[in-house]
């Protein structure tokens, strides 16, 4: 009896020990893991609208959306670039679950127009070498300069406008409909985004 309630109390002192270290290492690296997380949005958001002097994270529009298929809402963040005080872009995540290795999430940047002006991957799991291309700089200037009228949303191999990769083509039409969706999104929105 007595070994048992002396490992208890170890037991217990040492889970009390390992929480309070771990409660410490949170707080210490809390906000230095905000800092990065905001350089990280930062830097995708510049990538994607060129020429800019605001600082877009702090000039935002959330708008909340309804995902048709669960019946969920979705907040939608619109950063706002600015030169000289014009709004010259817009920058906001789009994502598509259809990737061939799941999720592929991109920030995509527009004109007030809805031209596209840069799309950059931020995360995917799509494999090496193939799929993983979807991140390079010929796949995703291909959409530089496109709109909702003067493109054919689709893969070529499907008839549209947009060169898929060799060997891999469902990753690049999950790029292409999650940035159709973004532009439709955006198009519909225009107005309360940009602020007239």
């Amino acid at each position: 009896m007595k070994d048992i309630l002396r490992l208890m109390v170890v037991l217990t002192a040492t889970c009390f020990v390992a929480a309070l270290t771990l409660s410490q290492v949170y707080q210490l690296t809390k906000e230095p893991i905000a800092y990065q997380k905001r350089l990280e949005v930062l830097r995708a958001i510049r990538a994607v609208l060129p020429n800019i002097d605001n600082e877009p994270d702090k000039d935002t529009v959330a708008l909340q959306f309804e995902k048709t298929s669960t019946g969920e809402s979705r907040e939608v963040i619109f950063f706002r670039g600015r030169s000289r005080g014009e709004l010259t872009g817009v920058a906001f995540v789009v994502t598509s679950p259809e990737g061939y290795g799941g999720r592929i999430e991109m920030m995509l940047g527009v004109d007030p127009q809805g031209t596209i002006l840069g799309v950059e991957i931020l995360g995917h799991l799509e494999t090496p070498g193939l799929g993983s291309k979807i991140g390079g700089t010929a796949f995703r200037q291909q959409f530089v300069g496109r709109d909702l009228k003067n493109t054919q949303w689709a893969v070529r191999k499907d008839g549209g406008d947009i060169d898929q990769i060799t060997g891999a083509t469902i990753s690049p039409r999950a790029v292409v409909k999650a940035i159709k969706m973004g532009l439709d999104i955006y198009q519909e929105n225009r107005q309360k985004i940009s602020g007239g």
